[in-house]
């Protein structure tokens, strides 16, 4: 009888333990070893969910684990927590690993090794960036750090005392930062160095996000770079200092993006991208290695409209990615295609969403296209509650296909960015998507949707270019 395969898994978050999870299901135990290593104390979470449970939207850190170390190891995953792996020896098929002891290192070897080491927020090098009061919002453990400390701050205090909190970077994690931050009772200022809010936007769009946010009361300050964090004299956080001006701060959050965590890659040769990704074939195998896979926020993707790779950290990609490289270990056959770089998100009662290129990221492409942008209502107008949206569409000069949509409004707006995302992943045109028989009556919808709205007039832009 053969002796069982070990498949190791570096990291056990979304993609990593979808892999083992996956690969468990098609392999049992006495044919395929798997061991997952996770430098935390905590496995399968939605750090998606960590602004809302600051927030009080989500009351339990509980109820952001989809399954626990105790699940896994249930279906013979063998789970070392607060454990590191310190270099990876592809060609030998072994990794060097850490415990809780910082002298122990030992050398485990594998058969097939999941990368899974996620991303690692950005933390520039400021003036007292390591002060109490600074926090990043990556793990679980960041976000208990971030509530213990708000709730620090906020006991005994006068409830007529202003508390303020500064956001830095102005992304997805900053602007659902500061709404969490307003909904526990703080004045919220942001800080972008961005011409708007939003990068993920283009500034027409970022304008009206910018708008919105300065109506509910959260001071958003554009072209500014922080330049220190000024601490009290007990050594804690009381202002973030830009090139003209000084923020006061009990409390400041990290939102500046992040960056795919592949030092141990890079230090072991293995193939990385232009934003630093691991780069993968279809199946998701290291490029020019059969026995390695990688998958999550360390990977960049192939873009199905620019053609492409690209970085984009996001649990949704990265379960699935998990879920092909398990099947692959465990002896099926799965691929994953791309994406087409869809994202959405919240500010309070505004809905934010974007999929395909924006105008730079065409330009950069080498395409020629056409924008329109249209005001339309979530609801037929007459009907209580209708609320304003815009919608920005970009399509390709002469052939019309498809390249963007990015969406800015209130209930209701967010989610119609699915309907550009199966248009693009289909490779539909502007003129084509006119036709679309998309559901309608006038609690859900105007009789023509505004992304069909839009369409309509990228179409009729796209024939005035032939």
């Amino acid at each position: 009888m053969a002796a069982a395969q070990r498949m190791v898994v570096i990291g056990a978050n979304a993609a990593g333990m979808s892999a083992a999870s996956q690969a468990r299901r098609l392999r049992g135990a006495g044919d395929l070893e798997i061991i997952a290593l996770e430098r935390g104390g905590h496995t399968s979470y939605s750090a998606c969910g960590i602004p809302y449970w600051i927030g009080g939207d989500v009351t339990d850190a509980g109820d952001l684990i989809a399954r626990t170390p105790e699940q896994h190891r249930e279906r013979d995953i063998e789970l070392r927590l607060h454990t590191e792996v310190t270099e990876i020896d592809p060609d030998r098929g072994r990794v060097r690993v850490r415990g809780s002891d910082p002298a122990s290192g030992t050398w485990l070897g594998f058969d097939h090794l999941v990368l899974a080491t996620g991303a690692a927020p950005l933390r520039p090098p400021l003036p007292g960036i390591d002060a109490p009061g600074v926090h990043g919002v990556q793990t679980l453990d960041d976000g208990r750090a971030l509530l213990d400390d708000l709730e620090k701050t906020e006991t005994g205090r006068p409830a007529d005392t202003p508390r303020r909190a500064v956001v830095i970077g102005a992304g997805y994690i900053g602007v659902e930062m500061a709404e969490a931050l307003v909904r526990r009772g703080y004045r919220v200022t942001v800080l972008d160095r961005g011409e708007q809010p939003m990068s993920t936007l283009d500034p027409d769009m970022g304008r009206l996000v910018h708008e919105a946010m300065c109506r509910m009361g959260i001071e958003t300050v554009t072209g500014a770079t922080a330049t220190a964090v000024a601490t009290g004299r007990d050594g804690r956080t009381r202002a973030v200092v830009t090139e003209d001006a000084e923020h006061e701060a009990d409390v400041v959050v990290l939102g500046l993006g992040v960056r795919p965590e592949t030092g141990l890659a890079r230090a072991a040769g293995l193939p990385l991208g232009d934003s630093g990704g691991l780069l993968t074939d279809l199946a998701m195998r290291v490029r020019g290695r059969e026995n390695i896979w990688a998958g999550g926020d360390c990977a960049e993707v192939l873009d199905l409209v620019s053609g492409r790779t690209r970085h984009i950290a996001l649990g949704t990609h990265a379960n699935k990615h998990g879920q092909v490289i398990g099947t692959n270990i465990g002896g099926g056959y799965a691929t994953f295609p791309g994406v087409v770089g869809t994202a959405v998100s919240k500010v309070c009662d505004l809905e934010i969403a974007r999929t395909g290129l924006l105008e730079s990221q065409a330009a950069a492409a080498g395409l020629r296209f056409v924008t329109v942008t249209v005001e339309s209502t979530s609801r037929a107008g007459y009907y209580p509650g209708a609320a304003p949206m815009h919608v920005k569409m970009l399509a390709e000069h002469r052939t019309g296909r498809l390249l963007g949509v990015q969406i800015v409004g209130r209930e209701g707006a967010g989610k119609r960015v699915d309907i550009a995302v199966v248009a693009l992943t289909a490779g539909m045109t502007v003129e084509r998507m006119t036709s679309l028989d998309l559901g309608y009556a006038p609690p859900f919808s105007p009789l023509w949707d505004p992304v069909l709205v839009a369409a309509r007039k990228a179409a009729a832009r796209v024939a005035g270019t032939h």
